[in-house]
């Protein structure tokens, strides 16, 4: 590896945010997975969650969506819910997900510098009741228009870019957002990546 590629790869790690992740909850097509990881790459969040309750676990994403950006990401995949959330618990202060309901707060009215798992849900039924249930409330993205409703993946990239703006702001992209160890074993696996 240059040396050019290692500071690239370095400054991308200390950029990487731990205190924000996504939960996708039987999202069927593995390209809409993949634009997401893509997103998470591209503002820094470095863990993802994928449980898969009512359909099989992805073997590969939709690799033209993603641009690799699965080999950048730490993806957990969960086929029980409960164990997912209690993982969650472990790293992030709350959890909540998008859903239209009469108790949702619009998404710019949440602090997202605060520890968050945001979940997001299948192309067909969203966030079911089990997963709303085991989240501490529900928020949803401002629309104007008739549908109400967003492509999986583009409602994520929305979400996550006003993270990254209120994050940013805050000055969490100016310092690492990991801890040494975590850094040290990314950076490991970054590496035999790019042999």
């Amino acid at each position: 590896m240059t040396p050019e590629r290692k500071q690239r790869l370095l400054s991308v790690l200390n950029k990487r945010q731990g205190d924000i992740t996504v939960v996708l909850e039987n999202v069927f097509d593995p390209h809409n997975v993949s634009a997401v990881m893509r997103t998470c790459d591209a503002v820094g969040v470095q863990d993802i969650y994928v449980l898969n309750t009512k359909i099989p676990r992805h073997k590969k994403w939709g690799a033209k969506s993603s641009s690799s950006a699965a080999g950048w990401l730490s993806v957990h995949q969960y086929d029980n819910a409960e164990e997912c959330f209690t993982e969650l618990r472990k790293y992030y202060s709350r959890i909540i997900t998008t859903h239209l309901s009469s108790d949702a707060v619009s998404l710019h009215s949440i602090d997202l510098t605060l520890s968050t798992a945001l979940v997001f849900g299948n192309e067909h039924e969203g966030v079911s009741e089990e997963i709303r249930n085991l989240a501490d409330g529900n928020f949803i993205i401002p629309q104007v228009g008739i549908i109400r409703s967003l492509n999986i993946s583009v409602a994520c990239a929305v979400t996550l870019y006003e993270a990254f703006r209120q994050k940013n702001n805050a000055g969490h992209y100016d310092r690492p957002g990991l801890g040494e160890d975590r850094m040290k074993e990314l950076m490991d696996q970054w590496e035999l990546n790019e042999k």
